[in-house]
């Protein structure tokens, strides 16, 4: 994952667990649970918990969390991925609060109806949890399926949503 020399960090304290939010001059850059799959190594980043960026971004967590809001209003900064990852992140973006869809389903959305597989590989790789909402990915039979945040993290983020 690349990261930029700009990028600022903060934690964000929530009822699943301590996150680590990063922003670069593009926008918000990253989201992790503590303990993420893949996180970067954030050691070198500039801890910054006044940058306004990610203040905002833990406003609009802090009311996700308290069922207040549907929806993240925030600029973000995909650079990290590559084009194809870039794509599916995108489109985790038009998965609506309270729904969720397979695989496949974003596999068809970005064109690529054959690439399952690459796609599942890079909703693994999303750096914004939550606010790029990979947790609303499921199997085409309906199974819940990995989550780099955890598994419990996954059935915790879809009750607060009321899907399951």
């Amino acid at each position: 994952m690349k990261t930029s020399v700009d990028t600022v960090t903060t934690t964000f304290d929530s009822p699943l667990g301590l996150i680590r939010l990063a922003a670069s001059a593009q926008g918000l850059w990253g989201v992790w649970f503590e303990e993420h799959d893949d996180s970067p190594d954030a050691s070198h980043w500039a801890p910054d918990p006044n940058h306004a960026l990610l203040q905002q971004a833990s406003r609009q967590l802090g009311d996700y969390f308290a069922g207040q809001r549907r929806q993240f209003d925030l600029p973000l900064d995909l650079s990290a991925g590559t084009p194809f990852q870039q794509s599916v992140w995108r489109a985790l973006l038009d998965i609506p609060f309270g729904q969720t869809c397979s695989y496949g389903t974003v596999s068809s959305a970005i064109g690529k109806p054959s690439a399952v597989r690459a796609v599942g590989g890079a909703i693994g790789r999303n750096p914004l949890s939550i606010v790029v909402p990979c947790h609303r990915v499921i199997g085409a039979n309906g199974a819940l399926t990995g989550y780099s945040g955890g598994m419990q993290r996954k059935v915790a983020l879809l009750q607060l949503e009321g899907r399951l």
